[in-house]
């Protein structure tokens, strides 16, 4: 379910497979099937050429295995091994109590890594946030030679942090800075060239309408395979709002899939007057709107750049982060005052 492919994708795939097996020149037939959340292909084809002739079949099965790997690592797709592996240890939440809390960590964060993507520190953080862990940078000089890094902190299920801090070279480069870096580069050409966002848009915006209440929200949404992490205020207001899409996985700032998924347009839709009652259903004749505005609901949505699924880091993004900023160093405050007490 990691791996969402185009059918252009597949038919590529396919045939390269076929060609790589020496069935290049051979009628065949390729079936899509998604009657499971694993979509995938049935290839039919023959194994006698036009003369008659048997093709080799030799080491069948070990020259397709070497294709699959060959074809896993050229598309980008989740290997085969790793995901048995996955579903045999499905990934849990850190638990200090568990004991050996460095190898959780490690084992967890890298296992993001290799499942999901994100585009910002923001995503990255609120990943990270649905198996208790947190990221925050770490930046100074050090005999003159300046560096930057990443240290990761656990935390309890109401994100306060629990125990010492962790430096990201404790679990390895794919962990550290730099490496989390080239996964938002590659992870935004992803989701870009793919169109992942477009699914996840569409699900969120169909629960959303369906309800004003945020908790139904939440937990409708969780039934679908997304996780919702809102970010508040101290005055309570939502500031933030990040949907991880389990099925595609993409973690999605709400602003990038466009204004109506930001965290204020979410903040006003639960605290109108009517916020926890069932939505009024409203009929619009389609004629009628369409003369209205002169275009048509898809030429609406053209004009705005694509849904705004994939809006580049703008002011949105970046007053997320600003405002993380912000909270960190009022707790910072806080705490210098208690020590002057």
């Amino acid at each position: 379910p990691e791996d969402v492919l185009t059918d252009i994708e597949l038919q590529n795939i396919a045939r390269e497979y076929l060609e790589k097996l020496g069935f290049g020149n051979q009628p065949y037939l390729v079936f899509k099937h998604e009657d499971i959340d694993r979509h995938h292909l049935h290839i039919v084809t023959v194994n006698v050429d036009e003369n008659g002739k048997r093709l080799n079949r030799d080491f069948l099965y070990r020259r397709s295995d070497r294709i699959r790997r060959e074809l896993e690592q050229k598309y980008g797709l989740h290997p085969a091994e790793r995901k048995n592996q996955r579903l045999d240890n499905p990934l849990r939440k850190v638990a200090a109590s568990a004991g050996d809390v460095k190898k959780q960590v490690g084992n967890t964060v890298k296992a993001l890594n290799g499942q999901y993507r994100f585009q910002t520190m923001g995503e990255y953080r609120a990943l990270l946030s649905l198996y208790n862990m947190t990221v925050e940078e770490a930046r100074g000089n050090v005999r003159g030679r300046e560096y930057h890094g990443l240290v990761y902190s656990v935390t309890d299920d109401k994100g306060n942090k629990v125990g010492n801090p962790f430096k990201s070279s404790l679990f390895g480069k794919s962990a550290g800075y730099e490496a989390v870096q080239k996964k938002f580069v590659r992870s935004k050409s992803e989701i870009k060239d793919r169109k992942l966002a477009d699914m996840t848009k569409r699900t969120v915006l169909s629960v959303l309408q369906g309800t004003y209440d945020k908790d139904k929200f939440v937990s409708q949404l969780k039934e679908k395979g997304i996780d919702t992490v809102l970010r508040y205020t101290e005055e309570g207001r939502i500031y933030g709002a990040t949907f991880i899409d389990h099925r595609t996985g993409c973690v999605l700032n709400g602003s990038r899939m466009g204004k109506e998924l930001s965290a204020n347009a979410l903040q006003e839709h639960f605290t109108l007057p009517y916020a926890g009652q069932p939505p009024i259903p409203l009929s619009i004749p389609v004629d009628a709107a369409d003369k209205a505005h002169g275009q048509t609901a898809y030429d609406s949505e053209d004009i705005s750049g694509g849904m705004g699924l994939l809006t580049p880091e703008g002011p949105a993004v970046d007053a997320e982060e600003e405002a993380f900023i912000r909270a960190m160093k009022r707790k910072k405050k806080k705490k210098r005052k208690g020590l002057g007490m």
